[in-house]
């Protein structure tokens, strides 16, 4: 299995030692070309703006939505819950748009209000996930076919739409490999 991680800003490198730690080839994609051949596609978190401007230059963003079309499963923390969503409140910023959820932007606050908290999520099993929150999103809206698999004070922070999967926190950060897992399972 080879997993593709964006790399044009954020957190990819992390991504792809929590992909090593499971055993799985994770390689930077930074141009079309490198789609080439991969099973999944996992978009990290960094500066959602910047991403997208990024992605619109490099001419990523029609090819990700074929393979996406295609039923390649895509995987987006926190600037890539953001790149995912269909409806950005309050900006018109280059995305993806291909889940059914609306997304707030710096949610829950500036760099500095980032904090960590466990949370619930049961399809990773009844042991909590430690979340790290940076800047991050959630979910104002989550509309069938996407569905809410994780809530903080009221708010979805981890939401499955099919082969689509999003988080506004950082699995990348931790050493709880389970979301990472729970990915994979989904290309399986």
């Amino acid at each position: 299995m080879k997993i593709g991680v964006l790399a044009m800003q954020g957190a990819f490198r992390e991504h792809i030692a929590s992909l090593a730690a499971l055993g799985v080839e994770g390689v930077e994609i930074r141009r079309e070309r490198q789609l080439e051949g991969i099973d999944g596609l996992i978009i990290p978190g960094g500066e959602s703006t910047t991403i997208g401007k990024l992605m619109v230059d490099f001419n990523l963003l029609e090819p990700i939505r074929e393979l996406a079309a295609a039923g390649m499963p895509l995987f987006g923390t926190c600037a890539g819950m953001v790149l995912l969503a269909r409806d950005i409140i309050g900006s018109d910023q280059p995305r993806l748009g291909l889940m059914h959820v609306s997304v707030q932007r710096n949610a829950f606050g500036r760099q500095v209000d980032s904090f960590e908290v466990d949370l619930e999520i049961p399809v990773l099993g009844e042991e909590p996930f430690h979340a790290v929150f940076i800047r991050a999103p959630y979910l104002e809206r989550v509309e069938p076919p996407a569905e809410s698999l994780a809530t903080f004070m009221g708010k979805t922070v981890m939401a499955r739409q099919g082969n689509l999967l999003a988080t506004a926190f950082h699995p990348e950060l931790t050493n709880d490999l389970r979301i990472h897992r729970y990915f994979l399972e989904m290309i399986k």
